[in-house]
């Protein structure tokens, strides 16, 4: 099937530049003692998860127990939630999987290491947990020090496995220069003092898990740190090709023109509905001369700087996605296209 012949809005993946991508953030792992685990939440198709896994990953990363639970279903053997949960609908879940395969989580409050203790007691497990650490971002995560250790000890105590650490810097979404490596380098030192204060303690620390698709090359590189949870870089998006020109765009929308008001604007039809403007608004590919202005729930406003441009009703364009999180979220597939024609559909799960 070619492009053409897809109904709209149709989510396309260029197979060629993924596959690149693919490759290109491979390569980096095989050169220093990191691994990587990809993120699941980005693109949340378990096809492009299992790819991953045999580009050489360790296992993967995830924010949700019901995301863990797509990949384990999928044959995924270790999986990270790089997240905490606290509802204890999620605790039993996440206690129930990790009896069936290597699944983690991140923890940084006494009362949710107890809870999930208490469960796995009651099903008699001992799954493991990663202390988060905040390194800067103010989200998340105990405090560095001597908190840290305190909640790592008391993993312990409470009969959880104790695996290690993690340390998400994701405000360093810079381009590339100085003040990006300086403040990723500040960030993993947070994190790596913390490492040292737990083992001087008497606890080993097997994971320190870090970075993301912005800062895999600063963080993948700093001496402690174990793996990185780059998740973006695979599909690609207009936002984060601003801090990471390693990669190549490989995620677009096609729409379908549905009106043109004279020779000003054309109308598509795809909006907030299947493409989000969450950090910035999409652009169109390929045509010089159009902005898009205006999203609405089903429908978007293009405005024609060049009145000229032979765009007609019934015409087929596509749009960059700008922010790939929010908008993959918003479909059930990817149509994999290579030299314009349809090659394979990709389910989004979890």
């Amino acid at each position: 099937m070619k492009i053409h012949e897809l109904e709209t809005p149709a989510l396309l993946l260029d197979m060629a530049a993924m596959e690149c991508n693919l490759q290109t953030m491979a390569k980096f792992f095989t050169q220093g003692s990191a691994r990587l685990r990809p993120h699941f939440k980005n693109h949340k198709c378990p096809t492009l998860a299992l790819r991953q896994l045999a580009a050489g990953a360790i296992g993967m990363t995830c924010s949700t127990v019901a995301e863990a639970e797509c990949l384990v279903r999928h044959g995924v053997r270790s999986v990270l939630i790089a997240n905490e949960i606290a509802d204890p609908i999620k605790i039993d879940r996440f206690v129930d999987l990790a009896r069936q395969a290597e699944v983690m989580v991140c923890v940084d409050n006494e009362k949710i290491v107890d809870a999930i203790a208490v469960t796995a007691r009651r099903k008699d497990t001992h799954p493991g947990a990663l202390v988060d650490v905040d390194v800067g971002l103010h989200r998340c995560g105990a405090q560095t020090g001597e908190p840290a250790v305190r909640l790592a000890r008391t993993v312990l105590e409470k009969g959880l496995r104790f695996r290690g650490l993690m340390g998400y810097e994701g405000r360093i979404r810079k381009p590339p220069g100085p003040e990006k490596m300086q403040t990723g380098n500040a960030a993993m030192g947070l994190l790596i003092e913390s490492r040292d204060l737990i083992e001087r303690a008497g606890i080993p620390v097997e994971i320190v898990s870090a970075g993301g698709t912005s800062s895999y090359n600063i963080s993948g590189q700093y001496p402690g740190v174990t793996e990185i949870q780059a998740g973006s870089y695979l599909v690609m998006d207009t936002d984060y090709r601003q801090c990471c020109t390693d990669f190549h765009l490989a995620l677009s929308l096609l729409t379908t023109i549905i009106s043109k008001t004279g020779g000003e604007r054309v109308v598509v039809d795809a909006g907030l509905k299947t493409l989000s403007a969450e950090r910035g608004m999409p652009s169109v590919k390929g045509i010089d001369g159009v902005v898009l202005k205006k999203l609405n729930a089903e429908h978007d406003l293009i405005q024609l700087e060049n009145p000229s441009l032979p765009l007609e009703v019934g015409d087929k364009i596509e749009l960059w996605v700008h922010y790939s999180d929010a908008t993959i979220n918003l479909h059930e597939r990817f149509y994999g296209i290579r030299n314009g024609q349809m090659e394979e559909i990709l389910r989004i799960e979890g």
